[in-house]
């Protein structure tokens, strides 16, 4: 009876949807595990073999959390909003949802690609997913709580006292009571101080713009990454080297009016929470730094000729006397304002220049230096010398305040910048306020052994009575006091796109109001184009229907708009996070209509216990969805104050490109092993004309494209063609890429579950070789012979040998630790060990082969439900208790002794433990091989180390 992979694999996964075997229940005795993937976005392009490595993983661990008895739920769903499904729609004239449904369901798209499908490729590879709470981030069903939590952080503020989020109500009623003066909240800056007379005087708009500077959510004109060529505003992390990581379009910083999110609300939060979870301290440490926590003084600086003041925040206070220029963002407010007539070209071409660089690549640029002064002069709140006010991009107007005191002597960034443009109008000499320290050739930025000097009452004292002198005396004259600053800023949240969840927002008198929560979702509506309108508005600008009757409470015809009953609709839509920073509880409860999920089924799962996904989300999405958590949690209805217990970033699967190398100016290409000394150009080509032998086939590679047709070869001296090999990321563009399907048709998904756990640790990049794949699948079809023959089951009812018990008790105890530590590609080793083993021992005992199927089941699910069932159980092997490893097996209890004569070991002889040194020497002596080798003599000293060695001398 050979192994069939193909026919068992369709087998099982029928047999597991039928009977929906990997079903989590919302309530049971079991104890919960949550185990949860990234969920992937479903592009056209499809899996290839490195995508489903951390589900694979994921799947191994909750596979073993069954077998341990645990109610595991394993889910799985789509991010499918985003703008790569909308630029493919306005590419191909095709609509967004229907290329997002055919890239997950599979199918033939509108221009007759066909396309796989997520979901039947992920089927084919055998994951335990409960299918049954499939989620689309892109369904009415799903964003209609993703409106719904948009209105629960538009209804809130963020109360200091309290730290935590109120519902707005609570605000107002203070604002009647008291007014605004002791309202201690995170909100805009600069608000007017009122009365609760006058709160109660203003107008209802009134009011309203008012709270918009505290909610949690809300509206103000904002500098962003705009995009031109894609139409949208763009999130730093969709940027690369100053162009979109997409279409590699020019992207310049731009004023825009946007809603933003609070997140800075919860910094300290953000911040102090990341003691509390498991997750690797690298992704930690990336959280920390973006969150960038500094204690420091808030300091005011008069601008001289002018009633404006310019803030600046420094953790170094105790510098103030080194004050030697100050810096604005280009961007800052002040900056059109303060500009001198004779300065104001220079500012504004400088101001043009900037734009069009983003804020990441401002940041990293270390090495180039620019600026422009301003002709304007703060004044120093001390001494109340003039001071250059300067531009440059260095310093960003969405940090701190967008303004530095620039102290030279004691910052990197600072001394360049003063050195750059000593000499000219404007920058005066560097102040050094540091005793015994040369500064001619660097700045001094170290906080240690620091005594000031040069500056007035702090002379003499260290940084921290430094610091603390400083904030005491700015106190006193109102100039400045202590503050605590974090780097983490509030977050763009509109985007100028089709693609993503509508706003359940409309507008009277141009000012906010939510849609009441009865009336979601607000679908998106039908466009003729998804591209901005021609007088530059959002794609939804192109839409005939949307405008909000607030009288039917429903979307009508845009001309019906009246401003009385009738009011225009939201055109931007939320960004791609919106639907991710939830997901995870709505998996506990998918169907639930009317709330994303009950109070019972959140109170069940609470959070989740293992989280797998790409340490690229680092900043992102997992920032984003401790802050969507904490608000829920702060609202009452998240559990936990923390979403994700247990972090793993899975490592990268590289991809093995290949490469052909032509003759420069010609049409000939040359075998890697005859390239030396020749001008050769190398070309990528695609890995599926090569075999495992690094051969090129020929006929398909000159049948690939039409200007390789006529191409000549120099082979080896095999008559071969040999590419080239390099390690790189698994690309499409590369042609690089192996699907899972490929693997899974011709060995098996079994024997790719097991391949890619055996590649290495699973946090580490690996490359792929598809020639190890043969050695996996050797492997299986090597355990399948323990249980089979060609007549059928060879499994008999013997008595386990101790040999068959140690080899099996081995691999319990190895794969269980293996397991709970992820380390799978040590696990996969023992399998192959104690297969090896057993076959060496002639093992078929059931006693054996039955635990052995449970152990495999993890990693390689559909061979160990076969050799379960064709063993005669009549269940699944899914949730059968895993063996118990017992110790008593492993102890040594013989001892097989090299038997030496003077020193030379002529043969061994196994004997127990326990003997004495008498009980030794009597059996070897009385041994016939020890009788023939000394031949009648007798030794004149026999030496015994129990345990060790046994010698005959002389």
């Amino acid at each position: 009876m050979k192994y069939n992979p193909n026919e068992i694999e369709a087998k099982w996964q029928k047999y597991w949807a039928e009977n929906q075997t990997f079903a989590a229940k919302n309530n049971s005795e079991k104890p919960k595990h949550y185990v949860l993937d990234m969920f992937p976005y479903p592009s056209g392009a499809g899996l290839h073999v490195g995508h489903p490595l951390g589900y694979i993983a994921s799947d191994v661990y909750s596979r073993f959390k069954r077998h341990q008895g645990f109610n595991v739920l394993h889910p799985m769903g789509y991010d499918s909003f985003g703008l790569p499904a909308e630029q493919y729609a306005i590419q191909t004239g095709q609509r967004p949802e229907d290329t997002t449904r055919v890239n997950i369901d599979g199918g033939v798209d509108k221009e007759g690609k066909q396309i796989a499908g997520y979901r039947k490729q992920l089927d084919k590879i055998g994951f335990s997913f409960d299918w049954a709470r499939e989620v689309r981030t892109s369904n009415p069903d799903y964003y209609k709580h993703t409106q719904w939590i948009f209105i629960q952080l538009f209804n809130s503020w963020y109360n200091k006292n309290t730290d935590k989020a109120e519902d707005i109500s609570t605000l107002v009623s203070i604002f009647e009571k008291e007014g605004n003066a002791n309202v201690n909240a995170v909100s805009d800056d600069n608000i007017a101080v009122f009365p609760s007379s006058e709160w109660n005087s203003f107008s209802s708009d009134e009011q309203e713009k008012i709270l918009l500077q505290y909610r949690l959510t809300y509206l103000a004109e904002t500098e962003v990454n705009w995009c031109p060529g894609l139409g949208t505003v763009l999130a730093n992390d969709e940027i690369v080297n100053g162009v979109s990581e997409r279409g590699g379009f020019p992207v310049i910083r731009k004023k825009m009016t946007q809603w933003s999110m609070r997140i800075s609300a919860y910094a300290e939060r953000l911040l102090q929470g990341l003691n509390d979870i498991d997750w690797s301290e690298s992704i930690k440490e990336s959280q920390r730094n973006w969150i960038g926590k500094s204690v420091g003084a808030l300091v005011t600086f008069n601008v001289k000729d002018h009633n404006e003041v310019i803030e600046v925040f420094t953790t170094r206070p105790d510098t103030i006397f080194g004050v030697t220029f100050m810096t604005l963002a280009p961007e800052h407010d002040l900056v059109a304002k303060i500009t001198t007539p004779e300065q104001k070209a220079e500012v504004e071409a400088y101001i043009e220049k900037t734009a069009k660089r983003s804020e990441r690549e401002r940041m990293a640029d270390v090495k180039n230096i620019s600026g422009a002064f301003t002709g304007a002069y703060a004044e120093h709140p001390f001494t109340k010398e003039p001071i250059p006010v300067w531009i440059g991009d260095y310093v960003l107007a969405g940090y701190g305040t967008g303004a530095v005191m620039a102290v030279p002597c004691g910052d990197e960034r600072d001394y360049a910048f003063a050195n750059f443009f000593k000499g000219q109008n404007g920058m005066q000499e560097i102040k050094n306020i540091f005793a015994n320290v040369d500064i001619s050739e660097a700045a001094y930025g170290s906080k240690d052994n620091v005594e000031i000097a040069n500056s007035d009452f702090l002379n003499g004292l260290d940084y921290k009575k430094g610091t603390q002198k400083a904030i005491e005396k700015l106190e006193e004259i109102g100039q400045g006091k202590g503050k605590t600053n974090y780097r983490l800023r509030d977050a763009v949240f509109s985007r100028q796109r089709y693609w993503g969840e509508p706003f359940p927002v409309y507008y009277v008198n141009g000012l906010p109001k939510m849609i009441e929560s009865q009336h979601l979702p607000i679908i998106l509506p039908e466009v003729e184009k998804y591209l901005p309108t021609e007088d530059g508005l959002p794609p939804l600008g192109n839409a005939a229907v949307w405008a909000w009757d607030s009288v039917k409470c429903s979307v009508v015809s845009t001309q019906l708009i009246d401003n009385v009953t009738i009011f225009p609709l939201e055109l931007n839509t939320m960004p791609g996070w919106a639907g991710s920073s939830w997901y995870w509880m709505r998996y506990m409860d998918a169907h639930n209509e009317n709330e994303f999920a009950s109070k019972e089924a959140l109170a069940y799962w609470e959070s989740v216990d293992l989280y797998i996904g790409g340490s690229e989300h680092a900043t992102g999405h997992l920032l984003y969805s401790r802050f969507w958590n904490k608000f829920l949690k702060d609202k009452g209805f998240a559990p936990t104050e923390e979403p994700f217990k247990k972090l793993i970033n899975q490592g990268m699967i590289l991809g093995t490109t290949a490469y052909v190398y032509r003759l420069e100016g010609t049409n000939t290409f040359v075998s890697k092993n005859k390239i030396e000394g020749q001008n050769v150009q190398p070309i990528r080509v695609d890995v599926n004309f090569v075999n495992s032998s690094d051969e090129l086939n020929i006929e398909k590679f000159k049948a690939w494209r039409e200007d390789f047709n006529t191409a000549e070869f120099v082979l080896d001296e095999n008559g071969k063609y040999i590419v080239g090999r390099e390690v790189e990321k698994m690309s499409k563009s590369y042609y690089n890429v192996v699907t899972p399907d490929d693997i899974c048709a011709e060995y098996g998904a079994d024997t790719l579950r097991l391949y890619e756990m055996f590649l290495g640790p699973l946090e580490q990049a690996k490359p792929w070789n598809t020639a190890g794949i043969s050695g996996v699948f050797g492997f299986l079809k090597k355990l399948w012979r323990l249980y089979f023959d060609d007549n059928g089951l060879i499994v008999n009812n013997d008595e386990p040998t101790k040999d068959n018990l140690k080899s099996l008790h081995k691999t319990i105890k190895k794969v269980a630790e293996d397991i709970e530590n992820f380390s799978f590609n040590t696990s996969v080793s023992q399998f192959m060990i104690c297969v090896n083993e057993l076959s060496s021992q002639n093992c078929h005992s059931r006693a054996i082969l039955e635990p052995l199927a449970i152990l495999v089941s993890p990693y390689a699910p559909h061979i160990a439900e076969e050799l379960w069932s064709q063993l005669g159980n009549t269940t699944s092997i899914s949730e059968v208790a895993f063996p118990i490893f017992e110790e008593k097996h492993l102890v040594e209890t013989n001892k097989e002794y090299p038997v030496s004569f003077n020193g030379k070991m002529r043969f061994t002889i196994e004997l127990p433990l326990d003997l004495t040194k008498e009980q030794i020497e009597e059996i070897v002596m009385k041994d016939e091989r020890t009788q023939k080798h000394l031949d009648g003599r007798t030794p004149n000293k026999v030496i015994i180390v129990p345990g060790k060695i046994i010698n005959l001398v002389g």
